[in-house]
């Protein structure tokens, strides 16, 4: 998904994730879909969605087209593009931007899953051929 290079997006809030999460997971989407999709959840109006989109257009992670008397919404970025940008950042901010600390955190924090692991394991042997 083309758009604006992430580096330049503005960093996208914790409410702004759900909206984002709605577009990803389908898009374009009217500020009423994407209240259906959000509201009931956490307890939001109609108004709180569209001040969440329009942040989020104002940021260039949504663009927006009329459609009739309403506007469709769709994702400007990717999620996988937001996801490793965010894992960037988490790596960057905690761990020194090393990977390595990270991994070993979650190991001693038995955050790690006989599945996790063997996921590691094949990754890392893809990165070494």
């Amino acid at each position: 998904m083309s758009g604006p290079d992430k580096n330049q997006t503005e960093r996208i809030s914790d409410a702004e994730y759900a909206v984002m999460e709605a577009l990803w997971n389908k898009a374009p989407l009217s500020a009423a879909d994407v209240c259906n999709a959000v509201c009931a959840a956490r307890g939001w109006s109609i108004a709180t969605v569209k001040t969440l989109l329009s942040r989020l257009v104002s940021k260039e992670a949504v663009a927006t087209e009329p459609d009739g008397r309403r506007f469709l919404y769709s994702p400007l970025i990717a999620r996988s593009d937001y996801a490793g940008s965010e894992s960037r950042r988490l790596v960057d901010r905690l761990f020194g931007g090393r990977a390595a600390p990270l991994v070993a955190h979650l190991a001693e924090a038995e955050a790690l899953s006989e599945d996790d692991i063997d996921e590691m394991e094949r990754l890392l042997k893809e990165l070494r051929k």
